[in-house]
């Protein structure tokens, strides 16, 4: 690791003056992705801007119209087990827990959850091209053992996946990002802050330098009674997901009148295609409704030497996620969906 300056932020604006000056700044909440990034020399900060100190965003509040904010600093852990997230966003709560370890979760935070990195083995092994890591160098992902990797929204640059479950539910709860910066302060959809790879895989969302995220925005509809967030991995825990899906409905009887799916471990960024969600819309909450919109999730797939299995596991576990948030006090370890 470099030598480096250390900074406490005392504010919000202390800390986007102190990095936004100095292009080999960067900010640190948690670090758990941060130290990963740094050990292995993918990024090597000359000052390092604690925000720990700051006084604001530490905390989860219900808004006058009904949606609630998640402050950046709060922990993944307090997040998932905060009586507002369990009560309401279920899926939320449930998505963080199946995500990285208990230690982890109690370090990490809600807005550095959204910054992590690749977990592509390319991307960390100094001694191969990688074009995120050196743009124009090479993906050796593309010909090489690349099974965890993408098989929608890659291009011929990249094909590396996002790996965070936080965020694949924060993508079918249609959350809202919250920043702060030089230019002043933004609300970001979340299907417009991570980036699909395009010719700047180098660029994994669209957060400017030097600019914070202060809080996420929850939508009032939780989905509080139809959910599941399904993911399925190599090992039961401490492993990336292959597939995951967030699935949250709104019923009629037996007739969907809403529905939102978001996969993980598909994409460079929560994939999510409203045509699916709007297919299901009046269907029967059946596995072939279910079987319909993971065709139409699916659409352009593309999988590679090692990864093309994912096509049709994804297909599964959209039909079985689907079933599963019919019952969603069945979710134990274990427990079978219903047919």
């Amino acid at each position: 690791m470099n030598n480096f300056d250390y900074q406490q932020a005392a504010s919000i604006a202390d800390g986007i003056q102190l990095v936004s000056t100095n292009n080999k700044a960067a900010f640190v909440a948690g670090g758990t992705n941060l130290i990963d990034l740094w050990k292995y020399r993918l990024m090597e900060p000359e000052l390092l801007v604690d925000l720990n100190q700051v006084k604001e965003h530490h905390s989860i509040e219900e808004k006058e119209d009904g949606s609630v904010r998640l402050g950046a600093f709060v922990s993944n852990a307090d997040t998932a087990y905060h009586p507002i997230i369990e009560k309401r966003y279920p899926l939320l709560s449930k998505a963080i827990l199946a995500g990285a370890s208990a230690q982890i979760r109690n370090m990490a935070s809600n807005g550095g959850n959204l910054l992590q990195r690749t977990r592509c083995y390319y991307f960390y092994d100094p001694n191969v091209p990688c074009n995120k890591r050196t743009p124009g160098s090479g993906c050796s992902a593309i010909d090489g053992y690349n099974r965890i990797h993408a098989i929608l929204g890659a291009s011929d640059n990249c094909i590396a996946v996002f790996p965070s479950d936080m965020c694949v539910a924060l993508a079918a709860l249609d959350a809202v990002v919250n920043t702060s910066g030089t230019d002043g302060e933004r609300s970001i959809p979340f299907s417009e802050f991570h980036r699909l790879p395009g010719d700047m895989p180098e660029q994994d969302n669209n957060l400017r330098h030097g600019e914070i995220i202060t809080s996420i925005d929850l939508p009032e509809k939780g989905f509080s009674g139809n959910y599941s967030y399904l993911k399925l991995r190599d090992r039961h825990s401490y492993a990336f997901a292959l597939v995951s899906v967030a699935t949250g409905l709104e019923l009629s009887g037996d007739i969907i009148t809403d529905a939102r799916i978001a996969l993980g471990g598909l994409a460079h960024k929560p994939w999510r295609i409203n045509e699916a969600e709007l297919f299901l819309k009046g269907k029967q909450a059946n596995a072939e409704s279910f079987a319909g919109a993971a065709e139409i999730l699916l659409q352009g797939a593309k999988g590679f030497k090692y990864n093309s299995f994912k096509i049709e596991l994804a297909k599964r576990a959209i039909i079985r996620n689907g079933l599963m948030a019919l019952h969603p006090e069945q979710q134990l370890p274990g427990a079978r969906p219903s047919a």
